[in-house]
């Protein structure tokens, strides 16, 4: 080993090193690239520090000038990022190494800083180096190894395509090193990508998994959830405790109810900001805080020095956040307890979580208050206060108290002042059974009745319970099977319970009007259950007379307002349309003129009695050809233009040589749909209300006019055509003439609106 290593591992209390550091530190694997496996708390952190010194350590042990990074360790969260950081950089302080961090919620000013400035190692996490590689602020050219801190922590994260940006940026000659609680099949996948022939590298522990965490399930009603982790932590009393939760609301609510009680609490949670985050770590381990309430983003590398107690408020989702949890204690060495808040409903997925991961629990309940008050007293006699010789202050002082109070009465007030101190105890109910099976009760001898009514009469349990308790005055634990069936039901009663319910019902057994009780001699033979019997046909309504037997519809008599009408026999009729159906059917049939002439009277048609009526009316007079032509064709309001003298009238009723249909207004459309040449409703020059230029040689094309003013720009405040006025008084084009309305008053300008400042002098 490198000696400046060995001198900071002598400095740190390192007598030997764990079996996953003596693992990666083999020298046949100092250039390969390793897939490590740990469990949580076995020193992964300090070990990769150790894998990678042989790759970018000089041969005496000292880095040279900070310039580009030589090693980049990403880790998932920003917690994890800073303590990597610390650990790294004093285990390399010997040898003057410069390491930097780049994690989000940082200022990016800071670390872009530090970057330009040089480092040797830089510690970060995906989404914010990803950031620096962008934008070119961090240059990994000159990098040698790349470690993967809980790299299945990071995939199962979502940062999988910053990973994959990260090592593809990386050269291709470094040496990557993955490190990981568990290793899934995308952890393998990443590996087999983006690793040269990796050395897989598994230590389990010769002791097996978390063998100095000590697993508790703790069974507590419903309601009783939260008081039990209150009566754990003052239990337990530990330096420092976690009380992990799901959801980021859960964590709030814990926090205010612990601060509320006297505990020294800070939570950890997403939501917070990175400096809260971190203000809250550094208040545990300075002590001003002894209990954290965090979801699971404290779950993965966080060390807290003394942490001796874990508490799952909530149970996790899958056995590896369980792992993970749990292992915030029971580090190097250290023992440690992990509690479970198991209330009924919980019950079995806690069985199946712990069978997952391998892990036995000792199933108990939660302390009571009685056991938080013994184990104070115990805390008390055995504190190591007792034996430490007091000083001449203390003993005066206790010299007064003997003079003024009794041994006991001190010894008692003094026992009150130290629970006045702490969290009082809560008292908790007894752990629900409703999760665990029901056994069968055991009901003794009875005696069977039978009740004149069954399913024909719509009896059910839900209603004879009660009916047979009420008329009987008998409590429902005296009642036993029921059984219903067709015209009767069998009921068993209690034999001690017999006769007070046969003296309540009276010498005639009457349970209702018309419903006496029988009792029989033995069980009686209710055989197989019989099949229900059709339903009963209900018959004719009453109200509704048979179709039957109603009477004939009365025949209508015919409408005389009709009887000029078609009076057509149904059979002549029927025969008419069948003749006719070829006429229908092709319209190139005979009788159809497709010039438009008069049509050939169908000799096999009936002849309508009312078409010689209708030919006889006489008709109105057709307007006049020259009238029609002169009637002017626009717009209500618009002048119609002067008439060419060339124009003939005929060509207008005459429809245009190609065979497109004439437009409404008699003229011939360009574009054969009717549209007119230019000019909308007859006003030449204009199309939809715009000026649009005529077709090149059409002859009927409008000259334009400099009275047109739909060609020039019209300054607004003023007439088409007319003068302008206002502001644009002057020449066209020239600077504009007076002051604009609403200025003070003076030469040239114009009056103001009301809104206006009064004027002074003269006008």
């Amino acid at each position: 080993m490198i000696e400046t290593l060995q001198q900071a591992l002598a400095e740190r209390g390192y007598e030997t090193l764990t079996d996953v550091q003596t693992a990666v530190t083999d020298p046949a694997l100092s250039g390969s690239d390793l897939l490590v496996s740990a469990q949580t708390g076995s020193g992964k952190t300090v070990g990769f520090g150790l894998a990678i010194a042989p790759t970018i350590l000089p041969q005496n042990g000292r880095f040279g000038r900070a310039e580009a990074p030589l090693a980049l360790v990403i880790a998932p969260t920003r917690e994890l990022a800073f303590q990597v950081m610390r650990e790294l950089s004093w285990l390399y302080a010997k040898a003057g190494a410069v390491v930097t961090t780049c994690v989000g919620g940082m200022d990016m000013r800071d670390e872009r800083r530090a970057l330009d400035r040089g480092a040797h190692v830089v510690v970060a996490t995906p989404g914010r180096l990803r950031d620096h590689i962008q934008r070119g602020s961090v240059d990994l050219s000159g990098l040698r190894a790349v470690v993967l801190d809980e790299a299945d922590e990071m995939l199962d994260l979502g940062f999988s395509e910053d990973l994959e940006f990260i090592l593809a940026a990386a050269p291709a000659d470094r040496r990557t090193l993955m490190f990981s609680a568990t290793v899934p099949p995308a952890i393998v996948s990443l590996a087999t990508k983006y690793q040269n022939d990796a050395e897989r590298v598994q230590v389990t522990g010769g002791k097996g998994q978390h063998a100095d965490i000590a697993y508790q399930a703790l069974a507590v009603a419903q309601a009783d959830a939260e008081n039990a982790i209150i009566n754990v932590l003052r239990f337990h009393d530990a330096d420092n405790a976690i009380v992990f939760a799901n959801t980021r609301a859960m964590v709030s609510r814990l926090a205010a109810r612990f601060a509320n009680r006297g505990f020294a609490t800070v939570a950890l949670s997403g939501e917070l900001s990175q400096a809260e985050r971190t203000h809250a770590l550094q208040a545990m381990r300075d002590g001003r805080a002894r209990v954290c309430v965090a979801t699971d983003v404290a779950a993965r590398g966080i060390d807290l020095p003394g942490l001796d107690l874990v508490v799952h408020a909530e149970l996790p989702s899958n056995p590896e956040t369980l792992l993970h949890r749990s292992g915030r204690t029971g580090r190097a060495g250290r023992k440690g307890i992990s509690a479970l808040i198991v209330p009924p409903k919980s019950r079995k997925k806690a069985e199946r979580i712990l069978k997952f991961a391998r892990l036995t629990a000792e199933w108990t309940v939660a302390p009571s208050a009685e056991d938080i008050l013994q184990r104070d007293e115990e805390r008390l006699l055995n504190d190591p206060s007792w034996s430490d010789s007091p000083t001449e202050a203390e003993t005066a002082f206790a010299d007064r108290l003997l003079e003024r109070y009794s041994a006991s009465q001190i010894a008692a007030a003094y026992l009150r002042l130290f629970r006045k101190g702490v969290s009082a105890p809560e008292d908790l109910g007894a752990p629900d059974q409703a999760a665990a099976p029901r056994a069968p009760r055991e009901f003794g001898p009875g005696v069977w009745v039978s009740v004149p009514v069954g399913r024909a009469q719509r009896a059910e349990p839900r209603w004879l319970l009660p009916l047979l308790c009420r008329a009987g005055n008998i409590d429902k634990t005296a009642i036993g099977a029921i059984r219903v069936q067709e015209t009767e039901s069998f009921v068993e009663l209690a034999e001690a319970a017999m006769p007070g319910f046969l003296a309540a019902l009276g010498p005639e057994r009457t349970l209702e009007e018309g419903m006496v009780l029988t009792v029989l001699e033995g069980k009686p033979d209710m055989g197989p259950p019989a099949a229900r019997a059709p339903r009963p046909d209900r018959g004719p309504r009453p109200d509704r007379a048979p179709r039957s037997d109603r009477a004939p519809r009365p025949d209508r008599a015919p409408d005389p307002e009709r009887a000029g009408e078609r009076a057509v026999d149904p059979a002549s009729a029927r025969a008419s349309r069948d003749a006719d159906a070829p006429l229908r059917e092709s319209p190139r049939a005979e009788g159809w003129n497709p010039d438009g002439q008069a049509q050939a009277a169908r000799p096999d048609r009936t002849e309508r009695p009312d078409r010689a009526e209708r030919a006889a009316r006489p008709r109105p007079a057709a307007p006049d050809a020259a009238a029609a032509e002169r009637k002017p064709r626009h717009k209500s309001g618009d002048t119609p233009g002067p008439r060419r003298a060339d124009a003939d009238p005929s060509a207008k009723r005459a429809g245009p040589p190609s065979g497109k249909r004439p437009d409404a207004r008699g003229m011939p459309g360009r574009d054969g749909r009717g549209s007119a040449p230019f000019g909308k409703g007859g006003k030449p020059g204009l199309r939809n209300g715009k000026p649009r230029r005529a077709p090149e040689g059409d002859a009927r094309a409008p000259a334009p006019r400099a009275s047109d003013t739909s060609q020039r720009f019209v300054p607004p405040g003023s007439k088409p055509g007319g003068k302008p006025t206002g502001k644009f008084a002057g020449k066209p084009g020239g600077k504009p003439v007076g002051k604009p309305r609403g200025a003070p008053h003076g030469k040239g300008g114009v009056p103001r609106g009301g809104n206006a400042f009064p004027k002074r002098g003269k006008p």
